[in-house]
């Protein structure tokens, strides 16, 4: 059984029909969402039987637009309390989703994991993907897991660990000249003409619903309430969109009371589109020139959903923030050190946009805040730390370093 109802433009409002291999739509060639009858939905489930079923983000299977009968393609993230580095921030009440504990060790395991289920059913024959790193990764995992071909188009300068992670698990992996923008025009061109389904950020509506279900498991995990802030690390930006659009549909099953998060789009300086659009107050995002971050998932010049975004940050009362590279490092290394977590690039730097954020009186010290950890940091090289202490041999060293540092 299927509680979904239709797909939907998010811009004209165009209906399509679900059970049709969809892209974009076909009015206005916008990107589209999957709409449930949040009725039946209300009506075939319960808060206590969502508590008995196991973890993972197929708990929610009736706001998924899986079938009963749809074989899955899968391989569940902690909700963290931070309270050293909330005391460090000068906050109180301070999270993080810590997706970086997913299969492929980050939060493109949802999307990957859903849209090739997905693709499947409608007949895919194989998968073409533009990555900026774990993208690639997380498709080609799950295109082996269940026997089908994967391309994976990457900018050169993709972090390593990506690349060997696509090519391990058997997909053609190449490397362009360029950045993920790039490397999508040419998956455009080569998906049609090998008959292979196109993965690109948003260009099909299931990514978008596996993204989606952080939001359902916040607000589980916070027992049925949302954050006051929530910060997202925006690149393609599919997460942004997607955990409001999970909000909105427990909203409406009387599940959620109150007002979304003020949501934050995070970006860096070196590659910060949509904070450029919503400080000029425009209607979409436009290609920003030359970027470089070495955060690589922020490292999107040209977002296919900044008109989504853009008008999801002013509804909700949030804003846009652009962080250095040095912040970043920085933000790498407090978070390790407080809180023992080692993540990537792109969720350290919410932690830089909070101390923006608090300097400038956005984020009060009562208000409860959400970030998401997008990935783990073992996939990344690490910050700048310096070499280890190297030792001439005794244990009378080490003890004689050990209590200089802590003062024992």
């Amino acid at each position: 059984m299927s509680f979904v109802s239709h797909v939907e433009c998010t811009i004209c409002g165009a209906r399509h029909d679900a059970k049709r291999p969809l892209t974009v739509c076909e009015q206005c060639g916008q990107m589209l969402a999957v709409r449930y009858d949040l009725e039946r939905v209300k009506a075939g489930v319960t808060k206590d039987a969502l508590r008995r079923r196991a973890p993972g983000m197929y708990r929610f299977r009736e706001l998924t637009p899986v079938d009963d009968s749809e074989e899955r393609v899968t391989l569940g993230t902690p909700l963290l309390e931070l309270p050293r580095l909330a005391a460090h921030l000068g906050v109180r009440r301070f999270w993080a989703k810590d997706e970086g504990q997913n299969p492929t060790g980050s939060f493109k395991a949802r999307g990957l994991g859903m849209a090739i289920t997905r693709a499947r059913t409608f007949g895919a024959r194989g998968f073409v993907i533009p990555s900026a790193g774990n993208a690639g990764g997380a498709a080609a995992v799950y295109a082996a897991r269940c026997g089908l071909p994967c391309v994976v188009i990457v900018p050169r300068g993709t972090p390593p660990a990506a690349v060997a992670e696509a090519q391990v698990a058997g997909a053609h992996v190449f490397t362009i000249e360029g950045s993920i923008a790039t490397a999508g025009r040419v998956v455009a061109k080569v998906s049609p003409q090998l008959g292979w389904f196109d993965l690109s950020t948003l260009k099909e509506p299931y990514r978008l619903e596996g993204k989606k279900t952080i939001g359902l498991e916040l607000a589980e995990q916070l027992e049925w309430r949302v954050p006051d802030i929530l910060l997202y690390p925006t690149g393609g930006g599919t997460g942004l969109v997607g955990i409001p659009k999970g909000y909105e549909e427990l909203r409406s099953m009387g599940w959620l009371s109150g007002q979304l998060p003020r949501l934050f789009a995070v970006q860096a300086e070196g590659c910060a589109p949509v904070v450029k659009a919503f400080a000029e107050g425009a209607e979409t995002t436009t290609a920003w020139e030359n970027p470089t971050t070495h955060a690589a998932g922020l490292r999107v010049p040209s977002p296919f959903a900044g008109r989504q975004m853009l008008r999801l940050l002013r509804d909700t009362r949030g804003g846009a923030v652009a962080v250095s590279e040095k912040a970043i490092q920085e933000a790498q290394r407090l978070v390790a050190r407080t809180e023992g977590i080692w993540t990537a690039p792109e969720s350290a730097a919410l932690v830089a946009a909070l101390a923006q954020l608090k300097d400038r009186g956005e984020a009060v010290r009562d208000a409860e805040i959400m970030l998401i950890f997008t990935g783990a940091g073992l996939k990344y090289d690490p910050p700048p730390l310096g070499a280890p202490t190297d030792l001439a041999g005794a244990e009378e060293e080490i003890l004689a370093q050990v209590r200089r540092t802590v003062g024992a």
